[in-house]
């Protein structure tokens, strides 16, 4: 009976092992995220926006925020805060989860891939913000090309980075996001 009970406690453990892993959040912002995020403006192709990334920490925890003017003018229209991925995700992925909350304005996910190799190619799927954290899901199916010459919708395996971005119209952003995760089908 004793090693029967060792046999069990084993599992159990890791079980729990497995299922921590698998719902560790990719982004937390609780980890030093200045050195994995970086705030990008349409400054870099002559527009005139301005804003700023900021890591932030409220009785909620660790977020981070974007805030700024979006403006169109010179031909611009975007301020965003963007990360690399360091490792490619599972192909069983199906979206993106986020916890966001903002001005009430509607702001948007950009993801690039092997096959975006110009700057101006991503895909893009939109969210909108209330004054409190809301919890939004963004099947990959929902992502947009940028441009004719992609493929319709991103596959996993292939995304690079994931953008949080004010764009395409003269605004004020301000954007908070606690977490960035992925997710997969429900098994």
């Amino acid at each position: 009976m004793r090693m029967r009970e060792c046999f069990v406690a084993s599992l159990v453990a890791l079980s729990l092992s497995s299922t921590a892993g698998a719902e560790a959040m990719f982004e937390t912002f609780e980890s030093d995220p200045a050195t994995s995020w970086t705030y990008l403006a349409d400054t870099v192709m002559g527009g005139v926006s301005a804003g700023s990334a900021t890591f932030e920490r409220d009785a909620t925890g660790a977020f981070v925020r974007l805030a700024g003017q979006v403006s169109t003018d010179n031909n611009g229209g975007f301020i965003q805060v963007r990360r690399s991925l360091s490792k490619r995700l599972p192909s069983s992925t199906e979206g993106v989860r986020l916890k966001v909350r903002g001005n009430g304005d509607t702001y948007f996910v950009h993801l690039r891939t092997k096959g975006t190799r110009l700057p101006w190619q991503y895909y893009q799927a939109q969210f909108s913000t209330t004054s409190n954290w809301s919890d939004i899901q963004l099947p990959l199916d929902t992502f947009k090309p940028s441009g004719q010459f992609l493929r319709q919708t991103p596959r996993a395996e292939t995304i690079t980075s994931i953008g949080i971005v004010a764009f395409g119209r003269d605004h004020t952003a301000f954007v908070d996001v606690h977490e960035v995760d992925w997710y997969e089908a429900a098994r």
